[in-house]
């Protein structure tokens, strides 16, 4: 309880630092950008049009009895947060080395404010997404989706989501600091794990066998949840829900507590 008064205190202090990263970090991505954060809204729906039009016309990739490019952009939404949110964060650590040496910090700040940013136009994506579910009512694509009550759970969800991300954050940026090789190394991992996650396709086509092996894939639980939703129609059962909670609690606490513990060696390695 002492540890969770701390961790909250710290954040009330530093809050304004917090902010002031996150700042940094937008004028940094998009300066020079004639459009801003326009990009935010423009790249998911360009995205979605490529993917789109490759997997659904040259690969004829489709899902049974749903809104195939609704399924693609809910995919392809939720899964740049994580790649570009555990990416950024990954990194924080070592390129803030500079301020680090200069003040205290607690540094836990740096990967959590990347998280947090890149949560910000994670939440602007959510724009065309809600777009293109409206545009369903409109003949885009051979089924409907329809805006219902259990959208409420949608925010549940992807809270647990960013906790999820924020643990693998943390723990990126604390062994990226040992051993720098983990910058390319999971780049190699963010490539198999994009395949293993489905995000273009469904389960269906893969053996029985492999989809019991798939189903234990945290971002397939994080994304069926969601397309339940959007999809379907339906409230994701108690116990996804649950998995949910315990996956994003879960990470976070053995991202924090492996930071934790090596933090005050940083100094040494960076």
């Amino acid at each position: 309880m002492t540890n969770l008064k701390n961790i909250i205190a710290n954040f009330k202090h530093y809050w304004f630092l917090m902010t002031q990263l996150i700042s940094r970090d937008f004028k940094v991505k998009y300066k020079r950008s004639v459009l801003g954060v326009v990009w935010s809204l423009l790249y998911p729906i360009l995205m979605l049009a490529v993917m789109a039009v490759v997997f659904s016309q040259m690969f004829k990739f489709q899902v049974e009895g749903v809104n195939y490019i609704v399924y693609l952009m809910t995919g392809i939404i939720m899964w740049n947060y994580f790649n570009e949110a555990s990416n950024t964060a990954m990194t924080s650590v070592v390129t803030n080395f500079s301020l680090i040496n200069k003040v205290y910090i607690p540094k836990y700040i740096f990967p959590v404010a990347k998280c947090i940013f890149v949560g910000i136009n994670f939440v602007l994506t959510l724009i065309p997404w809600l777009i293109i579910i409206g545009l369903s009512y409109f003949g885009l694509g051979e089924y409907t989706c329809h805006f219902n009550i259990y959208y409420l759970i949608l925010p549940y969800i992807f809270f647990c989501f960013f906790l999820f991300t924020v643990g693998i954050g943390l723990f990126l940026s604390c062994i990226s600091v040992f051993l720098r090789d983990v910058f390319y190394i999971y780049g190699i991992v963010l490539i198999m794990w994009n395949y293993l996650t489905p995000v273009f396709y469904s389960l269906e086509i893969l053996p029985a066998k492999l989809q019991t092996l798939f189903q234990l894939n945290p971002l397939y639980q994080f994304l069926t949840a969601a397309r339940e939703i959007v999809l379907f129609g339906q409230c994701p059962s108690l116990l996804r829900l649950g998995i949910l909670g315990v996956l994003g609690v879960g990470s976070l606490l053995i991202g924090a507590f492996i930071f934790k513990k090596n933090q005050d060696k940083f100094i040494y390695y960076v």
